[in-house]
């Protein structure tokens, strides 16, 4: 029998059961489905966070007070205390890999101006932070180093702070005076808005001081939290991490046998174990998804067993006039493999218009891989095949006379 005559009596069979037919293919559908969502959630987050990253620029190292101590081992207090501001001076001074270097103190509370309030993160800065983060100001202008020399109670603002202090995001907050903790701080700037990051940050919920104001009078410290510098180039960052390394070992006066006191990451590595973590996730999704893919072509195999049985007669009949062994299997694996298939278009259909929903609806980052169409096509192909084989083999296998005498 043609392959024409094949598809053409596994199409009419299945039509002949619509209902039974659909029923089948829904397990297709949804696994299918979930598996493209799921994959386009995934893909969508690591575009989004990689691209996060990039706005902070590809080229920035951050150094962090204490050794790189990882899964929850409680440190020293005075572990974190380890970068103090000769070293920053030393960065500035030796560093030639290095273009801009900001010393960093934070500080989190409340904000007030006139009856209102918010809370906000306070970052005691240099003025080359703004180069370092790729920020800019849109109203005003960014503090000075005279500033800083005088730890001067000058600040520039985020959008949301001036949205929730006076009443309007757009409101020209230069030269206005808000209180940080119950210290003063004259807005000198407003910051151009950058919104939320992938985390679900405020990006724009900021103040940033002079580092020494911040040290001073509102942290009372005089270590620094981290030290954010910028590599001159995104490929000269492992030897500018080298550089500044020599530089911090040898102002901590640490021995060759000694580990680091500190910790030096650059943006790249960030995104690489970012990516790590959302592609192990995103596995975890997907191969939970792919066990509806399972469930459904066991499902395929019940119903086309169950038709096995009910067109016994018909296989006897087809047998008697000529069919061989190879032609009634080739007949349900291909019914098989058209349920199977037909299953996969609508799925991907379903799944696109999930991956729709997630990112105009829920607001969730979604990017369907043209690679998992294919993908989704080759599994469900070989479902069909898999799972029809049963089947088929049963129907091929069938003594015609014994068919034949079926009620």
């Amino acid at each position: 029998m043609s392959i024409k005559n094949l598809l053409k009596v596994a199409f009419t069979a299945i039509l002949s059961n619509k209902f039974r037919s659909f029923l089948s293919m829904l397990g297709i559908i949804i696994g299918v489905a979930a598996v493209i969502i799921m994959m386009a959630i995934g893909q969508g987050s690591k575009q989004s966070v990689r691209a996060d990253l990039s706005k902070m620029g590809t080229n920035l190292l951050t150094i962090r007070p204490g050794a790189d101590m990882r899964g929850g081992v409680r440190r020293d207090p005075s572990e974190m205390q380890t970068l103090k501001q000769s070293d920053y001076e030393s960065i500035v001074d030796e560093a030639t890999l290095v273009s801009h270097t900001s010393p960093e103190v934070t500080s989190s509370g409340q904000v007030i101006y006139g009856a209102n309030n918010t809370t906000s993160s306070l970052y005691g800065e240099s003025p080359e932070y703004l180069d370092i983060k790729l920020w800019s100001v849109e109203n005003g202008e960014c503090f000075t180093e005279e500033d800083v020399k005088k730890s001067a109670k000058v600040c520039i603002v985020g959008k949301t702070v001036v949205e929730q202090l006076f009443g309007d995001k757009n409101f020209d907050a230069v030269g206005k005076t808000i209180r940080f903790k119950s210290i003063p701080f004259r807005i000198v700037g407003v910051l151009k808005a950058k919104g939320y990051n992938s985390w679900g940050m405020d990006q724009d919920n900021v103040i940033i001081a002079p580092y020494t104001t911040v040290m001073k009078r509102i942290a009372a410290q005089t270590y620094f939290n981290s030290i954010v510098v910028s590599a001159l180039t995104e490929e000269l960052s492992d030897e500018a991490i080298e550089e500044v390394t020599g530089i911090l070992r040898r102002n901590h006066k640490l021995k060759e046998d000694m580990e680091n006191d500190f910790t030096i990451r650059s943006q790249q590595e960030m995104m690489e174990t970012m990516s790590s973590t959302m592609d192990t996730i995103t596995i975890i999704l997907v191969v939970a998804a792919a066990f509806s893919l399972l469930v459904a072509g066991i499902g395929i195999m019940n119903i086309m067993l169950v038709s096995v049985t009910e067109r016994t007669k018909e296989i006897g009949l087809r047998m008697s006039v000529g069919a061989r062994g190879i032609d009634i299997m080739s007949q349900f694996l291909i019914e098989s493999i058209m349920i199977s298939l037909t299953g996969a278009f609508l799925g991907i259909a379903l799944g696109y218009g999930g991956s729709w929903l997630a990112k105009n609806f829920f607001m969730l980052p979604s990017s369907v891989p043209l690679w998992s169409v294919g993908l989704s096509f080759s599994v469900c192909a070989f479902i069909g095949i898999f799972f029809g084989y049963v089947p088929a083999r049963k129907a091929a296998r069938m003594d015609p006379i014994e068919a034949l005498r079926y009620e």
